[in-house]
């Protein structure tokens, strides 16, 4: 009985020194993400929306510079990885906007500030798409532009 239980604690010991890594990086990666999305304000839908269509805008860029060499931020149109680097720093730059826009939010007592930035990028975001789907020559609906435009005037509107 001993030997069988020697010999399962082995086994246990084995796996968890195996998969110890695996959960460390899980774990802290994990932490960092949710105090980033804490201080972002919180993971609603102006959030989710914002970032899911930060990604639909990147990913566009980068099909449209890949199949079509129609990249308007290089040379030759084409893919160039510090093309990219900087689409991902003006995103990022983007989220600093939003942590700024909470900050204020907390520090003057108001529940606007962060939207209204969120709200100005979306229209930006969705602009950009826009303008990617015109260089792939897809036809968007007519309802999209016209988000675009109750976007704007909802961020002119905050904004006074």
């Amino acid at each position: 009985m001993k030997e069988l239980l020697f010999v399962y604690k082995a086994h246990i010991t084995a796996y968890l020194a195996s998969h110890y890594k695996v959960y460390s990086l899980s774990a802290i990666l994990g932490v960092i993400g949710g105090t980033i999305i804490k201080e972002l304000g919180g993971w609603g839908e102006d959030l989710k929306t914002l970032i899911g269509l930060m990604g639909i805008d990147m990913l566009m860029g980068i099909l449209i510079a890949i199949f079509w060499k129609a990249s308007s931020k290089t040379k030759n149109g084409a893919l160039e990885s510090k093309a990219c680097f900087r689409g991902l720093v003006k995103k990022g730059a983007a989220l600093a906007f939003v942590y700024v826009g909470n900050r204020l939010d907390i520090t003057l007592g108001m529940d606007y500030i962060r939207t209204a930035v969120i709200i100005a990028f979306i229209a930006n975001e969705l602009i950009s798409i826009v303008e990617n789907a015109g260089l792939m020559g897809l036809k968007y609906p007519q309802i999209i532009t016209d988000c675009i435009e109750m976007l704007k005037k909802k961020q002119e509107k905050e904004d006074e």
